[in-house]
């Protein structure tokens, strides 16, 4: 495999492995993008802008937009779409459940869709925000990740149950509650979090929190062409994303470059941070009037515009070979994977598809497309949700991958490489 593959899996797997919730990712983008010398904004206060420089924003420390004005006249805006949330377990408030007077566990619910089954006996932590009292008697938020094996879902054994070979049906609120401890600690995780953050227990006033795989990244397979990991769907394609943009700085494009990535995507992205909220276009909307832009300039530059919506699509499965589409088996290291459905729930049509093949094939960078197997009934994203508020031509995209919605996921080596080449493409044009 060649260097430059590995290499930019190994730097995508240090940002999925620091990024343990969606408050993280959005947390290291920021650095990212300030590192590259992008300039925060605040919702609440004027955007003031000058052609030439890139800025973000984020909403609920869990989405952020970043844009970059063109030097010259601008002309449209190129947009990339990925999502911050993945599959989880969020704990609910009081969570310490003493059974028996044995053993302790965290009361949770499901965060999404996911497999379940892979969850148990992993070495599991916590991470999420807070937010605290302080002296002054305010309210701050915090960013909090225990970073250590703190707890556990562990399976009933084979001898106690002969039929779990067999097909089951979980129950998050009996078979999923991790075990944090022996007897009886209540409170235990609010004290944590108070040591964590260096204050008093009762100046926590309210946390979102959430388990997380702690089985480390890592490459494999013959030639490395796989690669392992926690949260890959969606954080390949909004590390990605930020990848492209931030590299994509010297470009000539006349266009305003954008990358949002959007919280709650799992849950149907129905949340003011969501993709279905009005983010992107208030952001849009508050780029026109700072360039002084009247009506009809913001409808040619809608016009003029283009979307990836960038989220990971299914591999064919060699064990499984009946799900797949019959006549386009897409996979790992295949190339930008390009998604269609008859039932939109993937934007592409012929005409944005055919546009930014065109834009793959121009930079000699490979592609594939993915179909639904007709009876197969697939899932959505957030393409089609956020074309609700910004209804701009657009192409569901990302790279082929195994075990989706899995604590542990599984990609290609080659396949960052090719999502960074296909979008830093389509933002230059």
């Amino acid at each position: 495999m060649e260097q430059k593959y590995i290499e930019s899996t190994l730097e995508l797997i240090d940002f999925i492995q620091d990024s343990p919730s969606c408050y993280h990712v959005v947390a290291n983008a920021a650095s990212l993008l300030e590192n590259a010398g992008a300039i925060a904004l605040d919702e609440k206060k004027r955007f003031e802008l000058q052609a030439g420089n890139s800025y973000f924003v984020t909403r609920n420390s869990s989405s952020i937009i970043a844009f970059r004005i063109p030097e010259g006249e601008a002309t449209g805006y190129s947009i990339v779409a990925a999502h911050t949330d993945s599959p989880s377990f969020k704990i609910k408030e009081n969570p310490e459940i003493c059974t028996g007077g044995a053993y302790t566990t965290l009361n949770v619910e499901a965060y999404g869709g996911m497999l379940m089954a892979p969850w148990f006996d992993r070495p599991l932590s916590v991470a999420g925000r807070a937010f605290v009292r302080d002296e002054e008697g305010n309210v701050q938020e915090k960013l909090v990740n225990f970073d250590n094996d703190l707890c556990q879902i562990v399976n009933l054994c084979i001898h106690q149950n002969r039929d779990a070979n067999s097909g089951h049906e979980f129950k998050v609120q009996k078979e999923l509650l991790p075990i944090i401890g022996m007897g009886d600690r209540k409170g235990a995780l609010k004290a944590l979090v108070a040591e964590f953050l260096d204050v008093e227990v009762e100046d926590v006033v309210d946390t979102e929190l959430f388990l997380y795989n702690r089985t480390a990244g890592t490459i494999w397979g013959i030639d490395d062409e796989f690669f392992s990991c926690t949260k890959i769907d969606d954080l390949q394609c909004a590390f990605s994303a930020l990848k492209a943009f931030i590299n994509a700085e010297d470009s000539q494009s006349s266009k305003v470059q954008i990358v949002a990535l959007f919280d709650n995507e799992e849950v149907g992205s129905r949340t003011k941070q969501g993709a279905d909220s009005d983010f992107l276009s208030t952001v849009i909307a508050r780029i026109s009037a700072s360039m002084g832009w009247d009506y009809e300039k913001q409808c040619m530059m809608q016009a003029e515009s283009f979307m990836l919506s960038a989220d990971n699509g299914h591999s064919f499965h060699p064990n499984y070979p009946e799900k797949c589409d019959p006549t386009n088996h897409p996979v790992i290291n295949g190339g930008v994977l390009i998604k269609y459905a008859g039932n939109q729930r993937y934007t592409t049509d012929a005409q944005s598809g055919a546009y930014f093949k065109n834009i793959l094939k121009n930079a000699e960078v490979p592609y594939q497309v993915f179909f639904n197997n007709s009876s197969v009934s697939g899932g959505g994203t957030l393409g089609n949700i956020a074309m609700a508020h910004v209804s701009i031509p657009s192409v569901d995209i990302g790279a082929a991958q195994l075990a989706m919605h899995s604590p542990y996921e599984t990609a290609g080596t080659k396949d960052t490489c090719n999502l960074i080449e296909g979008m830093k493409a389509f933002y230059k044009v």
